[in-house]
């Protein structure tokens, strides 16, 4: 598997660039709850950052990724009750680049978005404490 780098500003990260037609079609068929949680927190960086869907990293694709909070977020839905093994060792992969990931229930995010909002902007300010980054 051949690899690129992705270079930011916030560190230098692998990814499989053979993985991009793949992310571009995911990005164009995203579950309920992945567009809701787009359309109402994320997208124009109503969180105060700015966040990426369908990034490549390594050889996954997580559905969110901010470089600057070296933070994923991931919305799980059903098909992820038969990957638990794989998550395990995506979350393992993203973790050993100093990455935070946060998993959400697809469900959850459909059916209790005032939580799953309030849970990520604490991560957020969590995040930026564990960096030290002045808001």
């Amino acid at each position: 598997m051949k690899f690129k780098r992705l270079i930011t500003n916030y560190r230098e990260i692998s990814y499989d660039p053979d993985l991009k037609d793949f992310a571009k079609q995911m990005r164009n068929n995203s579950t309920k709850g992945e567009i809701k949680f787009w359309c109402e927190v994320l997208r124009k960086q109503k969180s105060g950052y700015q966040f990426y869907r369908q990034k490549i990293l390594l050889n996954y694709i997580v559905d969110f990724y901010c470089a600057k909070l070296k933070l994923v977020i991931e919305i799980d839905g059903t098909s992820h009750l038969e990957k638990t093994e794989y998550d395990k060792n995506k979350d393992k992969d993203l973790h050993s680049l100093g990455l935070k990931v946060v998993r959400y229930n697809d469900l959850d995010v459909l059916n209790n978005f005032e939580l799953i909002e309030k849970d990520f902007y604490k991560t957020i300010k969590e995040r930026e404490q564990e960096l030290n980054i002045k808001t």
